[in-house]
């Protein structure tokens, strides 16, 4: 951490003037890019095997973030870096209203979020070093706690609240390409307000400024030889089968289910609308995962990352059995849909907790913020890949033939989907072992 984040040049605002739209626009591209483009494509009626496997592959720049973060600090400042990637992400986001709305809209329509994708990464890398050198060692303590609640929120209005306005828009305009061509219009404008806002917000610290004592040469020689510092760690091997496998069921899952609560009753879907899916699993379900979160960190931090390992792998995947059970009975009702979804990711949320705890404590050492990057880029290709599989998995099974009067491509998924929580046992059983007593 920066010592002496002395600003040359204050903001008026205050740390409360900028952290919260740094934050907010951190989560929403990231939403909007993982998220948002499942739904849309889905109502615009992309199948699911290209809907997976594209979307899933907008993953790709938060997962090599590490190969150009380096060069971040030495091109400009990281003010600079913030400012013009949240410019780039309104220009996209309008982008995007306007190509969903063309003959082509698919292919160029994933060309804009594929920029915006790498934009957001970017931003990341840029807003996380600023908030360090914008502040001091305590006020960056003081004020993680209100960074990571804006995150929050641009989660819920992410996954949520845009999604129930698409919704409505769908409902309005009765014509999809419209309505999510608006929600981008409406994406764009706030993005764009944002950048004004922090252009003026954003103090000017001393220390943000291109490192010109060191050249491009012994940067990238310095990342090379952290590159393999990092694969020379103990236990690398046993940490990355963790890394990549331990999420296996959810990163499958996560790219059907949209498209499952959205799909017809006659397709084996549950017939939800745009608007409800925003509620249910964006709103409540987003709330349940924070909440999830939560609880997950204050048990571990009594009893430690190794006692509390088993109980969060499972609930991270027994809580998959929800959708099991939807396809198979395929509720109506709102409410007891919302039940289930919030359940569910109220088990990821628990479980997710000690993904990230391992992360820190493999982490841990010579290099330390070097390596987290690269165990969060692994991360990264953990839901990528399969994310990216999820939709030819599904068309497999959906080739079967029906049970009864059920269609069971759904059925058929989700069973499997339980099935790979061998995967993610598997990985806690390699990996416990190695987490020493807290």
């Amino acid at each position: 951490m920066n010592q002496n984040p002395t600003p040359a040049k204050a903001s008026s605002f205050g740390p409360w003037g900028w952290i919260p739209s740094v934050y907010i626009a951190e989560g929403l591209p990231y939403f909007a890019v993982n998220v948002l483009t499942v739904i849309m494509y889905t109502n615009m009626g992309i199948p699911p095997t290209e809907m997976a496997f594209y979307t899933g592959l907008l993953y790709l720049p938060w997962v090599i973030k590490p190969f150009w973060s380096p060069f971040v600090d030495l091109i400009k400042t990281k003010r600079w870096w913030t400012l013009g990637m949240q410019l780039l992400i309104a220009v996209a986001m309008a982008s995007v209203a306007i190509a969903i709305t063309s003959k082509a809209y698919f292919f160029i329509s994933l060309v804009f979020f594929w920029i915006m994708a790498f934009c957001s990464a970017t931003h990341d890398i840029a807003a996380d070093g600023f908030y360090m050198l914008a502040l001091d060692e305590k006020q960056q303590a003081a004020y993680v706690g209100i960074r990571s609640t804006f995150y929050r929120i641009a989660s819920i209005l992410g996954q949520g609240l845009i999604v129930m306005f698409a919704g409505y828009l769908e409902i309005k305009y009765a014509e999809v390409s419209t309505a999510w061509s608006a929600t981008f219009i409406l994406l764009s404008a706030v993005f764009l307000l944002i950048f004004l806002w922090d252009r003026f917000a954003l103090p000017r610290p001393a220390a943000d400024k291109p490192r010109t004592d060191i050249s491009h040469q012994v940067l990238l020689k310095e990342f090379v030889f952290t590159f393999f510092t990092f694969f020379r760690k103990k236990h690398i091997w046993l940490a990355l089968t963790f890394i990549l496998l331990y999420r296996l069921p959810e990163a499958m899952c996560l790219k059907l289910v949209s498209p499952f609560l959205l799909d017809s009753v006659e397709n084996g879907g549950l017939g939800l609308s745009t608007a409800q899916v925003g509620f249910a699993n964006g709103t409540v379900g987003v709330v349940a995962l924070l909440a999830g979160g939560i609880v997950g960190g204050l048990l571990v931090a009594r009893g430690g990352l190794k006692r509390w390992l088993w109980p969060m792998a499972l609930s991270l995947t027994l809580p998959c059995l929800v959708y099991c059970i939807f396809a198979l009975y395929q509720p109506s009702n709102l409410f007891w849909i919302s039940v289930g979804l919030g359940i569910e990711q109220f088990g990821y949320g628990f479980g997710f907790t000690a993904y990230m705890l391992y992360l820190m404590y493999f982490s841990a050492g010579e290099s330390q913020t070097s390596h987290y990057a690269f165990c969060t880029a692994f991360m990264a290709l953990g839901m990528m890949i399969p994310g990216m599989a999820a939709g030819w998995i599904f068309d497999f099974f959906n080739k079967f033939d029906n049970v009864g009067t059920l269609s069971a491509g759904y059925l058929f998924f989700f069973s499997f989907i339980m099935v790979t929580s061998i995967a993610t046992f598997v990985a806690v059983s390699v990996i416990k072992p190695t987490i020493k007593e807290d």
